[in-house]
């Protein structure tokens, strides 16, 4: 009695109740003392009506040890009552003396405590003896993956920034009309009539300039004659531009009066003998002419008979293809530098990342988005496996052999596949009945005969020593192989990694499968082994 009392209170047990309609609650931990990191197993044994609703505690409320996991409760059942079975594996990762705290049980809505406990966390005891001491590494500067790419982008932004800025400047934009702009978008005769008022502004007559003064004087009413009254007379002489003018007359389209033509021409052979005989005549005469060419101009413009509203909807239409055009050449030079743009930026972004991983980024390169998504680091079965992957391993259920089941105790597995890509990686932590070194030899002919059973050829292997970065030491298995594509059954070339790591009573495995030849891939697999950890210490 007494040995049972004593065996009790080592496991940390405590009883409640013992009346038949009494709630029986017991807890326990499976050892009292652990080392930093390792998981002590706390259990909660609650014995109850098969009616009565039992609530366990959830979360971390066993402070100051952190809560790992919350196993399944495990139910029993015997005539009308049952028992509940709760499991927590807890840890600590600080050396000291901690207590593990009294835990609520609500049953029926009435709550139950479990007795607290003393927990005692030692540190792990390094053998330098045994274990070789190296120097910490320096710390190196590693230029991150495509780390530049916002330069770039900014870059590219500020270039269509520029471009589109010039464009609206000098294409877009509604630029202010100059004076000579103003003037030209006038009516010819409105812009006759402003021009005759700046000759008198002129001062060619005043510093003896008449052969300027009346070649602007002729060339004001020659070019209204041409604009208004269809008459080419810019390049006719005088005799023949008279001609014309009567020859209008006559036919009834210009009712000009025949003393108004002689008058023009009078002021013409004038002109011409300024010009050309370097006659001068008096100023009088000259403001004179002056006077008669408004006259002309004036008489012009009220002889000339009224557009048809045909002549006037031609106008019209002429104005809007020629408006039409002008947009046109507007887009064009706006796409030719929004061209110029994109094949500069396209230029600038291929030199900088490569056409390869430019296509394979706008494809989906499946392996290329794995590698570029965030990466989750997490630990993995017990004991653990802690490396970084860019997706969660999922849990398998795994189906112990008969055979098997005599010495392996428990076998945890979990994976990531992506038959896309041929990307496997696995990991799986077994820990056997006996406290044996494991035979990693038949565990790994195991997995190469898993392969060929699923149609892997020519299977090429080698074996090397493998090194985490804390120094813990395992066996690499690695080479290549054919593998069927999971889509067409073709052989495909890929590569095979297997990690093995193990001590007295169990064994850690890795497994990585990929495409060969694909740099992603490769990326993805030296990641995960860089950050390759195990605790070897059940």
């Amino acid at each position: 009695m007494r040995y049972m009392v004593i065996c009790l209170f080592l496991m940390g047990f405590s009883i409640h109740g013992s009346a038949q309609n009494v709630p029986v609650i017991k807890s326990g931990v499976d050892t009292t003392f652990i080392k930093i990191g390792d998981q002590l197993k706390f259990k909660v044994s609650v014995e109850v009506d098969s009616t009565d609703m039992v609530i366990f505690p959830e979360g971390q409320t066993f402070s100051p040890l952190e809560t790992v996991e919350a196993f399944a409760t495990d139910t029993t059942r015997k005539k009308d009552r049952i028992t509940l079975l709760k499991t927590y594996a807890l840890t600590q990762f600080d050396s000291g003396s901690y207590k593990l705290p009294a835990q609520r049980i609500e049953i029926n809505g009435k709550a139950f405590f479990t007795d607290s406990l003393r927990v005692d966390v030692a540190t792990v005891p390094v053998d330098t003896t045994a274990q070789k001491m190296y120097d910490i590494k320096p710390l190196i500067q590693v230029e991150k993956v495509n780390s530049g790419w916002w330069k770039i982008l900014l870059i590219i932004l500020a270039i269509l920034g520029v471009v589109a800025g010039l464009l609206y400047w000098f294409v877009f934009r509604a630029k202010p009309l100059t004076e000579e702009e103003k003037v030209a978008q006038l009516p010819p005769y409105d812009r006759a009539l402003l021009e005759l008022k700046k000759l008198d502004n002129s001062k060619y007559l005043i510093q003896d300039e008449y052969k300027q003064y009346y070649s602007e004087l002729t060339d004001i009413v020659r070019s209204y004659l041409e604009e208004d009254a269809n008459i080419s007379a810019l390049e006719s002489t005088t005799d023949e531009l008279i001609d014309k003018l009567e020859l209008l007359k006559d036919a009834g389209e210009l009712d000009l009066e025949k003393d108004t033509i002689n008058q023009f021409k009078n002021i013409l052979k004038t002109a011409d003998l300024v010009k050309f005989a370097r006659s001068k005549p008096p100023t009088n005469v000259a403001l004179q002419d002056r006077k008669i060419v408004e006259q002309i101009v004036v008489k012009t413009h009220e002889a000339i008979p009224e557009p048809t509203m045909e002549e006037l909807m031609a106008q019209e239409a002429y104005k809007e293809e020629l408006a039409l055009k002008r947009q046109k050449k507007k887009w064009k030079l706006a796409g030719a530098a929004a061209i110029g743009v994109i094949l500069i930026s396209a230029a600038v972004v291929v030199n900088y990342f490569g056409a390869t991983q430019i296509w394979d980024t706008v494809t989906g390169n499946p392996t290329k988005s794995l590698l570029d998504k965030e990466w989750v680091a997490s630990s993995y079965g017990y004991p653990p496996i802690i490396m970084e992957t860019p997706e969660v391993l999922v849990r398998q259920k795994v189906a112990i052999h008969a055979e098997a089941q005599a010495n392996i105790k428990e076998l945890q597995s979990f994976l990531f596949s992506d038959s896309e890509s041929l990307l496997t990686i696995a990991a799986s932590s077994t820990t056997f009945t006996q406290p044996a070194e494991p035979e990693f030899e038949k565990s790994i002919e195991q997995l190469l005969k898993s392969f060929e059973a699923k149609g892997a050829k020519n299977i090429i292997t080698k074996q090397e020593e493998f090194v985490t970065l804390s120094g813990v030491k395992g066996l690499k298995t690695f080479g290549d192989a054919q593998f069927k594509s999971p889509d067409s059954n073709t052989p495909v070339d890929a590569k095979y990694a297997i990690i093995s790591f193990g001590g007295q009573g169990f064994q850690q495995q890795v497994l990585l499968t990929w495409e060969d030849g694909d740099t992603y891939a490769e990326e993805i697999i030296n990641r995960i082994l860089s950050t390759l950890e195990v605790k070897t210490e059940v």
